[in-house]
């Protein structure tokens, strides 16, 4: 069983800067693709960025050029450097692991961007 636990969420105005950490903890495959979706209230969850266990890394067009997701293999975290936010990147952002047929959810994080 694997765990992801979130952190980093929370308020800030536009233009600034945040970054989510989350931790992965249990038995996930080395091949595997970490990343983080989000899902604001009445959408559907959405991919943000992802990153593969080569570091081979893919983005929504709506962050590309903001967003930045990294690994850390030793550490077993994955991260996302959130710059120049705008209120549209206002969700609940979840850290997702995935390996073969198994797909794994940390509880979520809010990130508020507002002024």
């Amino acid at each position: 069983q694997v765990q992801l636990v979130e952190s980093g969420g929370g308020l800030v105005q536009p233009g600034g800067s945040l970054t989510l950490s989350c931790a992965a903890s249990g038995s996930l495959s080395s091949r595997n693709t970490m990343g983080w979706f989000r899902q604001a209230p009445g959408n559907q969850r959405e991919l943000v960025a992802a990153i593969t266990s080569g570091s081979s890394a893919n983005y929504a067009d709506s962050v590309k050029g903001r967003f930045t997701v990294s690994r850390d293999y030793v550490k077993n975290m994955v991260y996302l450097q959130m710059n120049s936010l705008k209120p549209e990147d206002t969700a609940v952002y979840y850290c997702n692991a995935r390996s073969g047929f198994y797909v794994y959810w940390g509880q979520g994080t809010q990130v508020t961007v507002s002024s």
